[in-house]
């Protein structure tokens, strides 16, 4: 039964990075909805159940705590040094006399960094799939529960993967590949459900990793690149509507 729902959340992660392909003529507002999306599933999905999950503290601060800001200074890092090798690798092809120029593609997207978000969101679905089997291993209620939750939040998902990809200066075709993984992973998930059992420890610990890496890119990427050609009130609005989306699944799901 699991396996089943999965081609549902196959669908929704599909129809998901469909919508954000079709709607590229108002891209400010896909990624003020993609930025909306993404603080919504931290902060109303990912956070709140790795607290619960991951509840040890560590000299003071709570594990899942300390994970967040991890993931959040891994994801900085990670962009920073990916973007720095870009601008070094681009100063040595022009010359010493364009270093200045160079520098200041520091501020450009490194398609790399697309590649390895767009990779988390696999492995967020993988995880996805793998919790939905471990449900239904539970109670036919507790799957359809999570059912929900998986097949919704998984539109979220199809659609955060292929503006991520596309964001950082992918081809299209990498963009298209990355959803179709993304879209394959719940059925992959649910299929390794049924050989293992992730302890909750460790499974608390990843989202809260997997939310400070998820929080950065929303926060210090998606969201200034959404307002900085156009400030405009209708792409805040879709920021809004994409918290208030993941709130609405959070609450149909029974948080």
């Amino acid at each position: 039964m699991a396996v089943v729902v999965a081609l549902g959340a196959f669908l929704m992660t599909l129809f998901g990075g469909w919508t954000a392909q079709r709607v590229t003529d108002r891209r400010h507002l896909v990624l003020g909805l993609a930025g909306g999306l993404m603080l919504g599933v931290v902060g109303l999905d990912l956070l709140p159940e790795a607290m619960v999950a991951a509840g040890k503290d560590v000299f003071g601060v709570p594990q899942a705590l300390l994970l967040f800001v991890g993931g959040f200074l891994f994801a900085h890092v990670v962009e920073r040094l990916l973007a720095t090798r870009r601008a070094s690798s681009h100063g040595a092809e022009n010359g010493h006399g364009e270093h200045g120029r160079a520098g200041g593609e520091l501020s450009g997207k490194t398609p790399q960094v697309g590649l390895v978000a767009a990779a988390a969101m696999v492995l967020h679905s993988l995880m996805d799939g793998i919790a939905l089997g471990a449900a239904f291993q539970v109670s036919g209620g507790m799957g359809a529960t999570v059912a929900l939750a998986v097949i919704t939040h998984d539109f979220a998902d199809g659609f955060n993967t292929y503006t991520l990809t596309s964001l950082y200066g992918n081809a299209r075709r990498k963009a298209l590949a990355m959803l179709v993984a993304d879209a394959v992973a719940p059925i992959a998930g649910a299929g390794l459900a049924t050989l293992l059992t992730l302890p909750e420890e460790l499974l608390g610990s990843y989202l809260g990793f997997f939310g400070g890496a998820l929080l950065y890119l929303a926060a210090a990427e998606i969201l200034p690149e959404a307002h900085h050609e156009h400030p405009a009130r209708t792409t805040l609005l879709c920021t809004v509507a994409g918290v208030a989306f993941i709130w609405l699944v959070v609450g149909l799901s029974g948080g």
